[in-house]
């Protein structure tokens, strides 16, 4: 039973994983996916299964909050990716001002 498990926890790892990685599935680095098994084959040999499985249960609530916070604030902060100059600029036209045109440096 302990095994069902651990299977599920670590499809849902991987699952989490795959969900937050920006690049196609083709061009991801399979290093972070060989670790976690590492992990958990290492874990069949340690008797402590109830500290293991909290703490992967751990890992995967904190890879979808992680994911969820990401996509929250890219919906309700569109400002979050801009340059600070641009992040004025909308600022300023979200209260109905324009930015003064700055003259051209020589």
């Amino acid at each position: 039973m302990a095994t069902l498990k651990r299977l599920a926890l670590y499809r849902s790892i991987i699952r989490e994983v795959n969900l937050s990685c920006p690049v196609p599935r083709a061009e991801r680095n399979v290093t972070i996916f060989r670790h976690y098994r590492t992990i958990f084959e290492r874990s069949l040999q340690t008797k402590d299964e109830q500290t293991f499985e909290r703490d992967m249960g751990n890992l995967v609530t904190f890879l979808r909050a992680q994911r969820l916070h990401k996509v929250l604030l890219e919906r309700y902060n569109p400002l979050h990716d801009l340059t600070a100059e641009e992040r004025i600029r909308a600022t300023a036209r979200r209260v109905g001002l324009d930015m003064p045109v700055e003259p051209e440096k020589q």
